[in-house]
């Protein structure tokens, strides 16, 4: 039997206590992410022998940064999480519609997922930000159409596969509708290789957000995200870096474990590698 490895565990354990912190972790400090205190600002961490009331050290207006990593956790989290669910979703439609009607629908549905791939995708999102206004819904919104294009190649491909296999050429020959054949034969039979490529978006999307914020185009106050907190922080290095350490490198490990996940999945679940290994 194959030991799982280290790497993975540690990969696994970072993703598990991210989640739970995100969830639970206001229990984990009395302050609230937008709670000042002037008299307290830019204090050293407490844990590296600073204010023990501030294990991880205050921002510029005396904010805790325990809470507001907390908080910009949440926020990066399900901001990632609802992109790549969108994504995932709009894309395999577009996949599923290619590989079912083919001729000129399939090449014109192809050619706008080329279109969309060559096109550099921050710099729609900045320039379509600054156009129309930051807000929420189409933030996320944008961040579900980064990628869509992957999903799109993906679900195509597999279908055209699947299709072409002797059990669905059975159901079709045995009368099933077009929804059972799809949502009950072949969309089990490749939703593995969603699931792969989803481990491998979410991190991209994270790192899109934090680029965004960062830039101040993304998150904006009072809400809260790791980006956003990076971006404060850089004008502090040199005097309180850890306004910057701390959530780059919480982004850092969580995407860098999502990848090990992803990896992982795919080494499982792609039936080429397991069948070259």
């Amino acid at each position: 039997m194959k030991k799982t490895s280290p790497v993975l565990i540690f990969a696994i354990f970072i993703l598990a206590s991210v989640a739970i912190i995100a969830v639970i972790g206001n229990v984990f400090t009395p302050y609230t992410p937008t709670q000042q205190n002037l008299l307290a600002r830019l204090q050293f961490p407490g844990l590296l022998g600073g204010n023990p009331d501030y294990p991880l050290g205050t921002d510029r207006i005396g904010r805790d940064m325990v809470a507001r990593l907390i908080s910009g956790l949440r926020m990066s989290l399900s901001v990632a999480i609802a992109g790549t669910f969108i994504g995932a979703l709009f894309g395999s439609m577009i996949g599923f519609i290619a590989a079912h009607y083919r001729g000129w629908a399939d090449e014109t549905l192809m050619m706008l997922v080329d279109f969309q791939a060559s096109l550099p995708f921050i710099l729609i999102t900045l320039t379509l930000l600054a156009f129309f206004g930051n807000s929420m819904t189409l933030f996320i919104v944008l961040m579900g159409l980064f990628g869509w294009e992957n999903y799109a190649r993906l679900a195509r491909g597999v279908v055209l596969s699947a299709k072409s296999q002797p059990y669905a050429q059975a159901i079709v020959a045995m009368g099933a509708s077009n929804s059972r054949l799809y949502l009950r034969h072949i969309l089990p039979n490749i939703a593995s290789a969603l699931i792969v490529q989803i481990t491998l978006t979410f991190p991209q999307i994270i790192l899109l957000e934090t680029a965004l914020s960062f830039l101040g185009l993304g998150i904006q106050p009072p809400l809260t995200s790791l980006g956003q907190i990076l971006g404060e922080g850089r004008d502090y290095l040199s005097t309180a870096w850890w306004i910057a350490v701390w959530p780059g490198a919480l982004i850092f490990l969580v995407t860098l474990s999502m990848s090990i996940l992803g990896d992982w999945l795919r080494d499982r679940l792609d039936p080429m590698l397991r069948a070259k290994s």
